[in-house]
């Protein structure tokens, strides 16, 4: 991690602490934590929150190729940054929230989706917008990954069992500032019977 990484996220949060999960970007023990499940035959990625690419760097060392990278970032300072550091990936610089009508992929075209959202800042219309969007990219046995510097999943219950949805924590790590948890996101029914 760069010292000007933990620059930009302070000014970034200073200037809308509700749009950014932290002071400073996530270290590698939770990078690699949230990251722990994905490997080279997980197919595409979509990761949103990007910020300074911290999971970015953790899915390539998975194995994740490059090209198989959506970074969904709206500080368009951080979006600037993810096109230098990852010029092979695709950057989209939007809200979260939109994705469902951004054409990233084609429905079921995603093995995963990695979150670095400020979920628990945001208003529940939008985490379940965001919801939404992933599991409509994702194919079947996909799942949404979300950390949490919480005790518990930071996706509220009636949200999850509104979208069919059930949260498993997967891992905690003491060795990120400040301590975090990772949940793995998954349909609890097949897609078909629900909203998602």
């Amino acid at each position: 991690m760069l010292a000007s990484d933990n620059w930009s996220f302070l000014r970034a949060w200073i200037g809308a602490p509700l749009r950014v999960a932290s002071v400073t970007p996530s270290g590698t023990a939770l990078a690699d934590l949230i990251t722990q499940e994905i490997t080279p035959e997980t197919g595409p990625v979509i990761e949103l929150g990007s910020g300074t690419g911290a999971f970015t760097q953790a899915l390539i060392r998975r194995g994740v190729p490059e090209h198989d990278l959506i970074l969904v970032e709206f500080g368009s300072d951080f979006a600037r940054l993810l096109e230098m550091r990852f010029p092979e990936a695709r950057v989209r610089w939007m809200d979260a929230s939109r994705i469902r009508e951004a054409a990233l992929y084609e429905a079921g075209g995603a093995g995963a989706v990695i979150s670095g959202l400020p979920v628990l800042s945001m208003p529940p219309r939008k985490v379940i917008a965001i919801l939404r969007g992933a599991f409509g990219y994702l194919r079947p046995g996909g799942a949404f990954y979300q950390f949490t510097y919480t005790t518990r999943c930071p996706i509220p219950k009636p949200i999850l069992d509104r979208l069919g949805l059930r949260a498993t924590r997967i891992g905690s790590t003491l060795r990120n500032i400040p301590p975090a948890a990772v949940y793995r996101i998954a349909r609890h029914r097949p897609s078909r019977s629900r909203h998602v």
